[in-house]
């Protein structure tokens, strides 16, 4: 009995000495971890840095395109040679001089179109010209916490330049980025520079004969350049909630990539745009336009600044060049108009007179012009009868069939039998 009680003592003693040994710290195996998956980080991918300011942290990354590149049909060299008052027309003035080294080219990508309190910039690019070429620099908020410091280095970077060059930017990207400004509590840097946005030149030119004047639109049209595996705007919100869940930064390559394209885009139509709009130098107004449809849009804001004889020119140059026919009729209609303000009676009645001898839209407003020239300047009642006459031919309208009364009961009157030649 008492063996088998020092035998139980024994390996009492021994289970003792194993639970002790277990029992020191950090005796235990080191638990093993799963390895973070590859390109899961946005600096893992991309070639930048985790800049650190008073607000927290954000990233950063640059891109250059070399003098000797080309985007299209622009040489990336051409952009430092820009006259520095290239871009006093098309601003109306509002930036007489910059030198194109001043100018910073913006684009925002963001988590959605409807603007508002609820909509971040997560992905801000500028680009600028320099002595190397075309520089990029991309502002990237990793969490919606990182926003604070991100506007705080974009206001620093924007510090460096003189004028703001967008497409669209009026109307989205400036108003986005001052709400986003204000909900950081920071003063926004745009009060200082002026602000160029190229799409209102854009449309003047193209609007007649493209269907669209989205940027990728004349990116391809304007430029040459076919993107390929381009990123859909309307998807990059999605591709950003998706990464801010799952923090897989892969998905979010084709955002920077779409981004630095709009911007290097922006920047090469900014040295083809402007130029329609500048004389001198033995350039005439719209030079470089090689569609008529082109130079009636040239025209017609001519027309609006109330620079009648310049439109008068364009529009002339349009005809010569050739312009489908909608655009041909409106064209001449507006001639005729502008000729009349003019005081170029014989211009003006020359013009219409073609239009009222073809079947057109503006047929009827034609012989509603000659009939007034020939009522009100020689006189000729019948003549201008006939000419209402052939109006309401064309389209029976109250207007019409009171003025042919009026001028039967004029010829009734006179007596006159007068008719042009």
């Amino acid at each position: 009995m008492e063996d088998i009680q020092e035998q139980l003592a024994a390996l009492r003693r021994r289970i003792a000495l194993v639970d002790r040994k277990y029992a020191e710290p950090g005796a235990a195996p080191a638990p093993r971890t799963k390895p973070p998956a590859p390109g899961r980080f946005i600096e893992e991918l991309l070639s930048g840095e985790v800049v650190r300011t008073p607000h927290g942290e954000h990233f950063e990354t640059e891109k250059v395109w070399e003098r000797h590149r080309r985007h299209g049909s622009v040489d990336i060299s051409d952009l430092a040679e820009l006259p520095e008052d290239l871009l006093d027309p098309l601003s109306a003035g509002a930036i007489p001089s910059a030198h194109p080294t001043r100018w910073a080219f913006l684009d925002t990508e963001t988590t959605g179109l409807a603007g508002g309190t609820g909509t971040y910039a997560f992905l801000i690019g500028v680009g600028s010209i320099d002595a190397t070429g075309f520089r990029l620099r991309q502002f990237f908020m990793r969490d919606y916490g990182e926003e604070a410091s991100l506007l705080y280095r974009l206001a620093e970077y924007l510090a460096l330049f003189d004028v703001l060059i967008t497409y669209n930017g009026k109307a989205y990207d400036q108003p986005l980025l001052e709400t986003r400004f204000r909900m950081v509590r920071s003063r926004h840097p745009f009060d200082r520079m002026e602000h160029l946005d190229l799409l209102f030149g854009a449309r003047r030119l193209w609007k007649l004969r493209l269907e669209s004047c989205r940027l990728v639109d004349l990116e391809n049209r304007v430029l040459g350049v076919e993107r390929n595996g381009d990123l859909p705007g309307s998807l990059i919100p999605y591709c950003y909630f998706d990464y801010l869940r799952s923090r897989r930064a892969m998905p979010l390559i084709p955002i920077f990539d779409h981004n630095a394209t709009d911007i290097l885009s922006l920047a090469c139509l900014t040295a083809i745009v402007p130029f329609a709009f500048r004389t001198g130098e033995g350039r005439p107004l719209g030079h470089g336009l090689r569609h008529g449809a082109d130079l009636i849009g040239l025209g017609r804001w001519m027309l609006q600044a109330e620079r009648q004889e310049e439109a008068l020119e364009l529009f002339h140059r349009a005809l010569e060049m050739g312009l489908p026919d909608d655009l041909l009729f409106r064209t001449m209609w507006d001639i005729g108009c502008m000729q009349k303000r003019l005081g170029r009676s014989d211009l003006a009645l020359a013009m219409v007179t073609e239009l009222a001898a073809a079947r057109n839209p503006y047929r009827v407003r034609a012989l509603e012009e000659l009939a007034k020239h020939y009522e009100h300047r020689e006189r000729n009642y019948p003549m201008a009868l006939e000419m209402t006459r052939a109006a309401l031919a064309v389209e029976d309208s109250p207007q019409i069939r009171r003025r042919v009364e009026r001028l039967k009961a004029r010829v009734d009157r006179s007596g006159s039998r007068r008719l042009a030649l």
